[in-house]
């Protein structure tokens, strides 16, 4: 018996892999928020394979350590990041993802609980959307507009609206799987 995927879908195992058994899945862990957070603005101007392929590198060089870690990487040691070709050379996305941690950093020290914050934009609640085919998917929503702009004001990189849905569908907060995939919810 063969499995309907989205359309979206390669045949590529790493895509497969994260079709299958991360994307559209709810995500309610601090550390995994920010991954994503951060490998989503990665991917500006790129195809996700493109980072999907780099982010073993990414989590040696970022996410393996505690978020209040990377808010401490110097520039200089971002530098030496940026000479590494299995990540993305690009020192400005490279220096967001530290700039993303301090602003991460400072919305707990305000009283955020950052996994409850980002999930209060979609009412603590997968938002399950009517999708015939992926090309009719939405690159944006009103509510990846305000989580762009609430994220930007408190200091976030690279966090533009259509980076933010493609974030919401990574970490489940918006299930965009198309109606006749095998891995839509509540079908």
């Amino acid at each position: 018996m063969s499995v309907k995927r989205c359309g979206w879908c390669s045949d590529d195992p790493l895509y497969i892999a994260y079709h299958d058994q991360e994307w559209g899945k709810a995500v309610h862990h601090e550390q995994h928020l920010f991954e994503m957070l951060c490998l989503e603005g990665q991917q500006a101007g790129l195809s996700w394979i493109t980072v999907l392929k780099k982010r073993e590198c990414y989590r040696q060089h970022f996410f393996q350590y505690p978020i209040a870690q990377i808010a401490q990487f110097s520039d200089a040691e971002l530098q030496l990041k940026v000479q590494d070709a299995g990540l993305i050379r690009h020192i400005g996305k490279l220096t967001a993802i530290r700039d993303n941690a301090v602003a991460w950093l400072n919305m707990q020290a305000q009283g955020h609980d950052m996994v409850t914050w980002l999930w209060d934009f979609v009412g603590q609640q997968i938002q399950i959307n009517h999708v015939p085919d992926y090309r009719q998917a939405p690159s944006q929503t009103e509510v990846s507009q305000r989580l762009s702009k609430a994220l930007k004001k408190q200091g976030f990189k690279f966090v533009g609206p259509t980076t933010m849905y493609a974030f919401m569908q990574a970490v489940g907060m918006v299930d965009d799987h198309e109606d006749d995939c095998d891995f839509k919810k509540n079908q």
